[in-house]
């Protein structure tokens, strides 16, 4: 298995910090490894409490399902296949601001998890992040 390295996980984390900085926002920044394992996090000053959880929370999520936390929740609305699933794993969030991370050859080696603003900020933070990777 291809596994995030310290490194990339604290590129990923500059990048998001930077994004939530030229938004005006406090975001908390979660970076898991291949295994949904924290690997690295911040909380930037005054970012809420409740947050920290949540941002783990995305990132895991992203990390079991590879796929965006925003498209999973899409699957998870009423009448749809995966209604519920936001109880199973221990609690899962399915709103966007989760991305898996990818190496340059697509291969996941992660995700990042991102909380403390509008769904739309944290998943652009989160989409900083994740391209910081690529470049």
């Amino acid at each position: 298995m291809c596994d995030i390295t310290l490194e990339q996980a604290l590129t990923v984390i500059e990048a998001a910090h930077k994004k939530a900085e030229e938004l005006g926002t406090k975001m908390d920044i979660a970076v898991v490894d291949a295994g949904a394992n924290l690997k690295a996090f911040i909380r930037m000053d005054d970012a809420f409490l409740g947050s920290i959880d949540i941002a783990i929370k995305k990132a895991k999520t992203a990390r079991f399902f590879n796929m965006p936390t925003g498209e999973l929740g899409k699957l998870a609305q009423p009448g749809q296949p995966l209604y519920h699933i936001e109880f199973s794993n221990g609690g899962l969030i399915t709103f966007p601001g989760g991305l898996p991370l990818k190496d340059k050859d697509g291969t996941v080696i992660g995700a990042i998890g991102v909380s403390g603003s509008t769904v739309e900020d944290d998943h652009e933070v989160a989409l900083a992040g994740a391209e910081a990777l690529l470049k």
